[in-house]
């Protein structure tokens, strides 16, 4: 990760008639992350890529992507690779006869296609026709076909949008390597479980107006690990309580579980030391584990906070 921005735009702002589709973003990219582009249906997502993309013209603000105004795409396009609302490509044509078309029409290295197939696991499948593809091999092709001019910054707009587990799984193995090759990405998914295990970067929006920006880890860290802990006899819960209110502990019940917030505390450590506790006192866990919040939950708190 360098200093220089990827992208960085102020105030950029988009209205379609009375209404705002994005509201006034500002916000900057580092380089060389996968970064998580976060927020509800209608909050402005898709919008940002195409006005980053020169797809559609901002209403006002300003910005740069890969140092370049972002008046003008045709200095930085080139060095951008997009996928957005799916792959249009030729359904009678092969895979490597739509990337061969494609290349020949962006002014691309043709022999960069074996490359890219290998990239996204479908050079056993470079003969087949697109229209015999599944979903997720379509999805793949139209990464590959994004991924024709070595791109620097690389937009894909749900790329695991309607894929089944073993789609989202490979998804999920492609962008990884994507990554692994000291490039941006800017994902967009509401899939939330998929993004946590490959964004290190996240951009939060919601109508149209920035609400992160930042490391993952950084917004992992606004809510509260917790340690479950469970007797095997449910006649000691209270009994487990007091032991955990001796440690100076405050315990909350979920069900036949005592919910234990960390607040700072190593987790491991104070998971150990209430097991040892829970011992001296005759109660034998049948369950203690440290549950850390996920990307989905910490970002539907950070909502209801919001409306409230």
């Amino acid at each position: 990760m360098t200093s220089t921005p990827v992208l960085s735009v102020e105030g950029l702002t988009k209205h379609y008639g009375g209404r705002v589709a994005v509201d006034a973003l500002t916000v900057e990219l580092p380089r060389g992350v996968v970064a998580g582009f976060i927020g509800p249906n209608g909050a402005g997502k898709t919008t940002t890529m195409a006005m980053l993309l020169g797809l559609v013209r901002p209403t006002s603000g300003r910005g740069t992507v890969l140092g370049e105004p972002l008046d003008r795409p045709d200095r930085y396009l080139g060095r951008v690779g997009a996928l957005v609302e799916g792959p249009a490509l030729w359904p009678a044509l092969t895979a490597f006869e739509n990337l061969r078309v494609l290349a020949r029409l962006g002014g691309n290295d043709v022999g960069r296609i074996p490359e890219v197939l290998d990239l996204v696991g479908l050079t056993d499948r470079a003969g087949d026709r697109f229209g015999e593809y599944s979903l997720g091999m379509k999805q793949r092709l139209g990464i590959a076909a994004a991924m024709l001019g070595d791109p620097t910054l690389l937009i894909l707009d749900e790329p695991a949008n309607g894929l089944d587990p073993v789609g989202m799984s490979e998804m999920r193995e492609l962008l990884g390597r994507l990554a692994a090759e000291d490039r941006t990405v800017l994902v967009s998914s509401h899939i939330l479980s998929e993004l946590e295990q490959v964004s290190d970067w996240l951009l939060i929006i919601d109508q149209g107006q920035l609400v992160y920006a930042g490391e993952a880890a950084g917004f992992a860290a606004r809510a509260s690990t917790e340690i479950l802990l469970a007797p095997a006899n449910d006649d000691q819960l209270l009994t487990l309580a007091d032991v955990v209110s001796a440690a100076g502990l405050v315990a909350g019940r979920d069900g036949d579980h005592l919910v234990v917030e960390v607040n700072g505390h190593d987790p491991r450590p104070l998971a150990a030391s209430l097991n040892h506790a829970a011992a001296s006192a005759g109660i034998v866990l049948a369950e203690l584990h440290v549950r850390r919040p996920s990307l989905e939950a910490n970002y539907l708190r950070m909502l209801e906070g919001e409306t409230r």
